[in-house]
């Protein structure tokens, strides 16, 4: 049949052909991209844009330089999102030199039903909520990976200052969590990490509102009072919309 189908001029692409397999089998940095990419439909012209930070943020600027000549710029939440703005020849505004924001765009750790996140892996969480805070519309960009019923199997980031690092991990544990120091690493505001391990995250607004409580810390990664308002979501068979109700 196939030495048929040859002689009559069709052609019959090997079992392993990337024809085959590229549609069913993507990476996640794949999946990121596509998400990346999708977000540039909510960008107006002449607009000032904010952006997160992170590997699936990272694509969206990479996305955003396409259209550099069309906006005015950008609001950026990390000295590595600012320098990668930059080096696509997009302006980086201050935040105070800003009004509004119409839409934030940014990734997430982990995003549930309710358009509620966990964010920090990067340890920009406290400009990320300040941004997200300002802005009209916050479009969430994320791998499937990332959706889940419960929040918590990610470690939650919080933000500390230095000299209470270790009186806050104490009250963290009374809420029910382990508090490990992330190592070696200090936020762009000069800050400590600490990732709480094993919280099973049933109520995320009265346990952001809880450890935001703590004297010592700056924020905590959770996104629950200001969630998403559309999520961009990369899966095999393409960039899933949902939007919040």
């Amino acid at each position: 049949m196939s030495a048929t189908l040859r002689r009559r001029g069709y052609i019959i692409p090997p079992r392993t052909s990337p024809l085959m397999t590229q549609a069913k089998i993507m990476t996640q940095d794949e999946l990121k991209k596509a998400v990346g990419w999708a977000a540039l439909q909510y960008v107006q012209p002449g607009t000032i844009v904010g952006v997160g930070t992170g590997s699936t943020a990272a694509h969206f600027i990479d996305a955003l330089g396409t259209m550099k000549n069309q906006i005015e710029g950008a609001v950026s939440s990390s000295d590595a999102s600012t320098e990668k703005l930059k080096s696509l020849g997009i302006t980086v505004f201050d935040l105070n030199e800003v009004d509004s924001l119409g839409i934030y765009v940014d990734g997430a750790d982990e995003i549930n039903g309710h358009m509620q996140m966990i964010k920090g892996g990067g340890a920009a969480l406290t400009r990320e909520k300040i941004i997200a805070s300002v802005a009209e519309k916050f479009i969430c960009i994320a791998d499937s990976s990332k959706q889940v019923d419960i929040l918590g199997r990610f470690p939650l980031p919080v933000e500390v200052i230095p000299m209470a690092r270790s009186c806050v991990a104490r009250t963290l544990v009374k809420l029910g969590g382990r508090p490990e120091y992330r190592q070696g690493v200090l936020t762009d505001n000069g800050n400590v990490i600490l990732d709480v391990h094993g919280l099973e995250i049933l109520d995320p607004v009265a346990l952001e509102d809880a450890i935001n409580a703590i004297p010592g810390v700056v924020t905590v990664g959770l996104f629950a009072r200001r969630g998403a308002d559309v999520a961009l979501i990369g899966t095999p068979d393409g960039v899933r919309t949902i939007i919040s109700k």
